[in-house]
């Protein structure tokens, strides 16, 4: 099983998560920000992962940055060694809305996310930093905040999805990166 716990605690947040990456979308998600809540409710939903998530913090930018370190932390160890699909990217329309995602589960970390919300931008970059990955979000098109966050998230998690598919090999050609001492 593809699945990960873990805590962390800091004199600003206390989180507490489980992540299944080989789930039925379903989540548990216990915040006071109702807008985080939603979001990672969506991710979940489309990644189809199971997310049980307890949170609460001093301030929003400190419990928006510190959950999204936290999952990002916990999808990187849940991921594992098993060689996936890796790149995948998806483009999800919502309404006004028009969301491209395209990642890399690489350990390279970078992130240049488009985000009309600047709290949200920091979400995806703390994501990106703390799982590794490679995270491109660009917005096509959109008016309405709400909407092009949200399309974002579900772009993210279907993106997720696909990236995260097992495969025989590893799809590089470097092979597994090994680092020594020495």
């Amino acid at each position: 099983m593809r699945e990960a716990k873990l805590t962390r605690k800091t004199k600003e947040t206390s989180i507490s998560l489980s992540l299944r990456l080989d789930g039925a979308g379903r989540s548990d998600v216990t915040v006071e920000e109702q807008f985080l809540r939603h979001m990672l409710e969506t991710l979940a939903r489309y990644a189809s992962f199971d997310l049980t998530l307890e949170a609460s913090g001093d301030n929003l930018h400190h419990l928006v940055e510190d959950v999204a370190i936290a999952l990002g932390t916990a999808f990187r160890q849940a991921l594992g060694d098993v060689p996936v699909d890796r790149i995948a990217s998806a483009m999800v329309p919502m309404d006004d809305a028009l969301v491209t995602v395209a990642l890399d589960i690489v350990d390279r970390p970078y992130c240049d996310a488009e985000c009309p919300d600047a709290l949200y931008a920091h979400f995806l970059r703390s994501f990106a930093m703390s799982s590794g990955i490679t995270l491109h979000a660009i917005i096509e098109r959109g008016i309405d905040e709400h909407h092009v966050v949200e399309a974002t998230f579900k772009a993210l998690g279907t993106a997720l999805r696909k990236a995260i598919v097992p495969r025989e090999n590893v799809l590089s050609t470097k092979d597994t990166v090994r680092f020594g001492s020495g």
